[in-house]
């Protein structure tokens, strides 16, 4: 059964900060907003559009949230919000647990193990919602680490609004456990390779928290 750690907690702006990689998307729309809303107090046409900007803004906001965590001890930890899509045994010996993130996710990802990244490759592709069978096709990022398990591949795929994924830390970096390594802008999907041997202990349906949530067993 999964541990009763999976429940999210409370994100918010006052406990955490905003993610790396958010300006090009943040800053026009937040300044759009404070244009309408000074010019709104004399135009009744500004006023107008100062509502749906202001909201936007602040939607934003709320979407490039990065709220600090308190990391999980543990063998593997979630990479990321959101919710078990698929756990697929691998032709390998290995089996994948994918994890579905919607807009209203934290999607800041998290390094699910401690170790070294030794490869970090974008693959361009298509943009269709994550979750979506034909999304294994979508624009990726593929990450390899090299850990106390092994190597322990992971991918951020891109959804449909999704048109950019960020890494933050290049090939050669060590990693702690539950650092954030990049920023999937929208609805995407990560997925996680356990190793041979190594039991799931979370299952489909079910909600995860970046960082917070064990996704292996003992």
């Amino acid at each position: 059964m999964p541990h009763s750690q999976t429940s999210a907690p409370r994100d918010g702006l006052l406990k955490g900060r905003l993610a790396r990689g958010a300006s090009p998307w943040l800053l026009p729309t937040v300044a759009t907003a404070a244009l309408s809303l000074a010019r709104a107090r004399k135009s009744g046409r500004w006023a107008a559009v100062a509502v749906p900007t202001t909201a936007l803004a602040a939607g934003m906001l709320w979407f490039f949230r990065d709220p600090e965590r308190e990391i999980t001890q543990g063998r593997v930890i979630s990479p990321a919000d959101g919710v078990v899509q698929s756990i697929m045994p691998w032709k390998d010996g290995r089996t994948r647990v994918a994890i579905f993130m919607s807009p209203l996710n934290v999607h800041v990802n998290r390094a699910p193990l401690a170790g070294t990244v030794t490869s970090v490759e974008h693959i361009p592709g298509g943009f269709v919602p994550a979750f979506n069978k034909e999304s294994e096709n979508n624009e990726r990022v593929v990450w390899h680490f090299d850990t106390e398990l092994g190597d322990i591949e992971m991918i951020q795929i891109a959804g449909a609004v999704a048109r950019r994924i960020v890494p933050y830390v290049p090939q050669g970096t060590k990693v702690e456990q539950g650092e954030r390594i990049g920023l999937i802008r929208f609805g995407s999907r990560v997925d996680i390779y356990l190793p041979e041997g190594v039991e799931v202990d979370v299952e489909v349906g079910q909600v995860t928290t970046a960082g917070v949530t064990r996704i292996d067993r003992d």
